[in-house]
């Protein structure tokens, strides 16, 4: 008895689901059984159940054309399997396939009845239940449409694992096979398609952009994908949506409120046709243009949104579609329907009344679907969106090709290729189970399933292992995650000059075999943005950032808004939005606009720069005047004013001069390792040489007038021999600094490139700041050594020795080497070397001026002052000046001591000469003997507090030359040894500033060309000039005997 209940109730259950109606359905008898889901309809009425009485099933309402021939691709597949001798032979396929409505319910509805029949065979009630009508199991379902529908009719189908081969279902999340065991697809999942959506953003270089998803399985996973791929990509959401078929008005407005207000240009959705239709409808009521959406491949070519009464806001939107397939034959079985042709298919008189507008008589209203439509036509609410109480009776003659649906757009088979695709891949399962060879199938032991009672789950085994190659020549195989990986086609949505009607353009295609970064291929010049436009839309949160400038954040902003800030000096960006300048390279500098690095100024001081040519020409001059002063005293050498300064000496001192200015030519040019080392050392021993010499020079003639009775000893110190050595000592001390300075820390090139930014000074690096202050001041040092001596000097005879010139020389020497210190620290770059350059020539133009420019003046133009006795005479007024000065100390002396005395009123000496020079009458001398013109100088000397002005004439005969020479030399021997000789040369004027006195002495001595050099004439006089302080006052009468002359007059000049 329980067992008849149960049949009894399975029997009620089916005869229920049967209730579906012949119109409700299109099935076909077979030997095995395959179901199909598809969305005939658009959705469902919506209908308040109050429960008052039995709830009624919801009516389908929005024929869909597509949805229909996705059906018939189905029907016309099995029916082609089964007229191929090859492919299950002796076997027929028969189908049971059912109307969604786009909707879980009804999905639901239809897969109970699948699972319920298998149920039925399972428990193999036949001979209880005296069925009539044997239904065979639904082995494998095709379907269903949405990703929502396919997750809840996987969940059911997987308790019994019946194997669902989806064509249109591509969530990311049936993916799962631990979740979704029975779940196949012949469409890729979504991960791609988001992946190609963020890429094309990226692309067209747009980071600004709102989302909206539909709120299921599909649009959620979508588009959270599409969230991750744009966070690695630096792209920025302005706001995310999600929407619904049923979604609350309210709601619907709020979400059109926020596209109207976002500045985000770009919207990508994801979401089915018929979930975003509502919104559609309401943007194209409030008009709001200008936006361009990124459509995902459930809605990128769908009827329902591609219409021509939406293109001003939907046109020119870019979309994804599933790459096209071809079916041979397929045209011409869509031509084919006709409702008195296709018994098993119920869904064509519905069709043929929508695509006509018309309405067929029904022959048969017993059943209750056939009722409910016609009782709601009599109401006019039938199943189509019209008013078909106003339709007239359709003939049966219409033809099909005289009408454009989207039934008949067949240009491009995506889905419908997909629905083949999956009925041949059962197919081919059903095909290894048929020709499986025992021990080596997929089951237990290898054995195989028997084809005739083939179930669900062993169909499942072959499909999960299935490999084949379809009719395009693709290998199909299904990977871990039940899918196959597909290609897309990026479509852009353009309106038909033709006909008004919407075109998807294929502009471009995304290959998802082919390596990151080159999968994408636009053809941009075929893309009309909203429709008609060739410019690319910007959306982005700020506008880019030109080359030379970087993205700055704004703080409490997104990342892409930003505001551009201009690249430092020194940095550049050659991009559009770059994240971050770059910095130049070491040698380079960015340049005006901070787009490109140019190579920085490369600056030193420069042979061929204006200030460098000046330096070189003045060097240049130096070395020039200095060669030609050194060729006059060459030439010149044997004049009394060459020998009085000690030739020899003044060759080696121009010598330096010429260094020196050479060394300042090592400072010019191009800085490098070589003339960095020579450059420091070449200035420092070239002017410590020159320093040298006048130092040895200054000295040696202040020891000669200062000392007392020369001796052979010191004409041995002061010979010419040592005189060199003190130079090279002196010089060589110098040498040790520059070798040690060399060796410890070498001067190299140096590029600096602190100083300016655009600029690289090449300089030389000392190496030691401490050496080359060793360096100058050791020649300071001698510097100001010599300057002491030579200011000692300064009134020694000027014709004599050139200590005056020399003391101005050193006065120009320290002026400009103080000068130099603070000149030198405040300069850099090409004016250090610079102001050494100038220093170096000034200093050296300074001694080279001072010390021999007067003496090459009388040797070139005045030649009468180049004469022995010139310089003679200039002695002689030196040694009378100092024996007066001698006097004068000694009567002072006197003076006092007679005062200590006291009674002592007598008149100083000083007053005696006074009183001689009033009242004497001035004495003559005897003329000379031959009549030849005297030569004779004249000298002023002043001391004291009076002015001495007094003559020396000199004459000399050629018949007494040798005569007077040997005289000379007799007088010279017994002036050494006698003190009567002595006080005969002495010369005693005291004089005070009342009583001036003005002598002037004509005296004959001898004088010849090879006249004794400067070392006896200074010897001479020296002896007579220091003899006056140990001897006591003479009268006239002994001047007249130191001049040595024949006559003497006096003449009293005022003072």
């Amino acid at each position: 008895m329980t067992l008849y209940r149960f049949c009894f109730l399975l029997f009620a259950f089916t005869w229920n689901t049967s209730a579906y109606g012949p119109n409700q359905r299109a099935q076909k008898k077979g030997d095995i059984i395959l179901g199909g889901l598809f969305p005939i309809h658009f959705g469902v009425a919506a209908k308040h159940q109050d429960l008052k009485s039995r709830p009624e099933s919801v009516e389908c309402i929005r024929y869909n054309f597509r949805g229909f021939r996705w059906l018939q691709a189905m029907i016309f597949a099995i029916e082609e399997i089964n007229n191929s001798p090859t492919l299950l032979p002796n076997m027929t396929l028969g189908y049971s396939i059912f109307d969604t409505c786009n909707t879980v319910s009804k999905a639901l509805e239809a897969t109970l009845s699948f699972v319920a029949q298998n149920k039925i065979d399972s428990l193999n009630l036949d001979e209880f239940c005296n069925c009539s009508e044997h239904i065979p199991s639904t082995i494998a379902v095709v379907g269903a449409t949405g990703s929502g529908i396919s997750t809840a009719v996987a969940n059911l189908l997987g308790l019994f694992y019946i194997p669902q081969v989806s064509y249109a279902s591509s969530s990311r999340l049936l993916s799962n096979r631990n979740e979704y065991k029975s779940f196949l697809r012949t469409i890729p999942n979504d991960e791609h398609q988001a992946t190609a959506m963020a890429d094309i953003v990226e692309y067209f270089r747009w980071n600004w952009v709102g989302t909206i998803a539909a709120d299921d399985n599909y649009g959620r996973p979508g588009i959270e994908k599409f969230r991750e791929e744009t966070e690695e990509r630096n792209i920025c959401i302005d706001f995310s949506e999600l929407i619904a078929q049923y979604l609350p008005e309210d709601q619907l407005q709020q979400v059109v409120k926020v596209i109207q207000n976002s500045t985000a240009k770009v919207i990508v959705v994801f979401s089915s046709a018929p979930d975003l239709e509502p919104l559609i409808k309401e943007i194209v009521t409030r008009n709001i243009t200008g936006r361009i959406w990124l459509a995902s491949e459930a809605w990128a070519s769908s009827s329902l949104i591609a219409m021509p009464e939406f293109f001003h806001v939907m046109g020119g939107t870019i979309g994804f579609a599933l790459k096209a397939g071809q079916i041979p034959g397929f045209r011409e079985f869509l031509q084919k329907v006709h409702p008195k042709k296709s018994a098993n298919n119920g869904f064509i008189k519905e069709f043929w009344e929508e695509t006509f507008n018309c309405y067929l008589p029904e022959g048969n209203k017993n059943y209750p679907g056939a009722a409910a439509f016609h009782k709601g036509r009599e109401e006019g609410t039938g199943g189509r969106n019209s008013t078909a109480a106003f339709c007239p009776p359709c003939t049966g003659g219409e033809n099909i090709t005289s009408v454009e649906t989207p039934y008949m757009d067949y240009t491009h088979l995506r889905i419908s290729y997909n629905v083949y695709l999956a009925v041949y891949s059962i197919a081919h399962a059903l095909q290894d189970i048929y020709t499986c060879t025992p021990g080596k199938g997929l089951f237990t032991n290898g054995s195989c399933a028997d084809i005739k009672k083939v179930e669900a789950w062993q169909v499942l085994k072959h499909l999960r292992h299935l490999n084949f190659t379809n009719n395009m020549g693709e290998q199909v195989d299904f990977d871990e995650s039940g899918g196959l990986i597909g290609n897309y086609s990026i479509i852009n949505w353009h309106l038909s000059p033709e006909d008004g009607s919407i075109v998807f353009e294929e502009v471009g295609h995304y290959n998802v075999y082919a390596k990151k970064g080159e999968r994408l291929f636009i053809s941009e010049n075929k893309i009309l943005w909203s429709g008609f436009s060739k410019e690319v839309p910007f959306s982005n949160c700020s506008r880019d950032c030109q080359p030379g400038t970087r993205k700055g954040i704004i703080e409490g902003e997104p990342t892409c808004c930003f505001e551009c800030v201009e690249c430092t000096d020194g940095e550049i960006s050659d991009e559009t939005d770059a994240s971050a300048c770059e910095k130049c390279p070491e040698n380079f500098w960015s340049n005006e606009n901070h787009t490109f690095c140019t190579p920085k100024q490369i600056e030193f001081l420069s042979w061929t720069e204006p200030f460098g040519i000046a330096l070189t020409l003045f060097a240049v001059l130096g070395i020039f005047l200095t060669s030609f002063v050194l060729g006059v005293f060459t030439r010149f050498r044997n004049t009394p004013i060459v020998k009085a300064t000690n030739r020899e000496l003044s060759y080696l001192l121009l010598f330096s001069l010429l260094c020196c200015f050479s060394s300042s030519l090592f400072f010019i040019g191009e800085p490098q390792d070589w003339n960095c080392r020579l450059r420091q050392p070449a200035f420092g021993i070239s002017f410590v040489l020159c320093i040298s010499c006048i130092l040895v020079k200054t000295n040696r003639v202040l020891l000669v007038f200062e000392a007392k009775i020369p001796t052979s000893l010191h004409r041995k110190w002061w010979g010419l021999n040592l005189q060199f050595l003190l130079v090279f000592l002196c010089t060589f001390v110098q040498i040790v600094i520059c070798v040690i300075w060399l060796y410890t820390a070498p001067p190299s090139s140096f590029r600096n490139h602190e100083l300016e930014d655009e600029i690289i000074f090449i300089t030389c690096n000392e190496g030691s700041l401490m050496a080359l202050g060793f360096l100058i001041g050791y020649t300071c040092l001698l510097a100001a050594i010599c300057f002491f001596f030579a200011f000692k000097s300064r009134k020694l005879p000027e014709n004599f020795n050139e200590a005056k010139f020399i003391t101005f020389s050193m006065l120009i020497f320290f002026i400009v080497w103080i000068s130099f210190i603070p000149a030198y620290a405040s300069t850099y770059g090409k004016f250090v070397s610079a102001v050494e350059v100038i220093a170096i020539l000034a200093a050296s133009f300074g001694q080279l001026a001072c010390i021999f420019f007067n003496k090459v003046y009388i040797i070139l133009f005045k030649p009468s002052r180049n004469t022995i006795e010139e310089v003679r005479c200039s002695t002689a007024a030196h040694a009378f000046k100092v024996a007066a000065r001698a006097t004068l100390r000694r009567s002072n002396v006197s003076r006092k001591r007679s005062n200590s005395l006291g009674g002592s009123t007598g008149s100083t000496p000083s007053s005696s000469v006074s009183s001689k020079s009033n009242h004497e009458e001035p004495f003559a001398l005897a003329a000379p003997t031959e009549q030849q013109q005297p030569h004779g100088c004249k000298q002023k000397v002043s001391f004291g507090g009076g002015t001495v002005t007094f003559s020396l004439s000199f004459e000399e005969h050629q018949k007494n030359a040798v005569a007077s020479r040997n005289a000379k030399h007799r007088n010279s021997l017994e002036a050494q040894n006698s003190d009567d000789s002595l006080m005969r040369h002495k010369a005693l004027l005291p004089l005070r500033s009342s009583d001036p006195l003005v002598i002037e002495p004509n005296a004959q001595t001898p004088s010849s060309p090879d006249a004794n050099a400067q070392e006896s004439v200074v010897e001479e006089t020296q002896q007579e000039a220091r003899g006056s302080e140990e001897q006591p006052p003479l009268s006239a009468t002994h001047l007249r005997d130191f001049v040595g002359s024949d006559s003497v007059i006096e003449n009293a000049v005022h003072s």
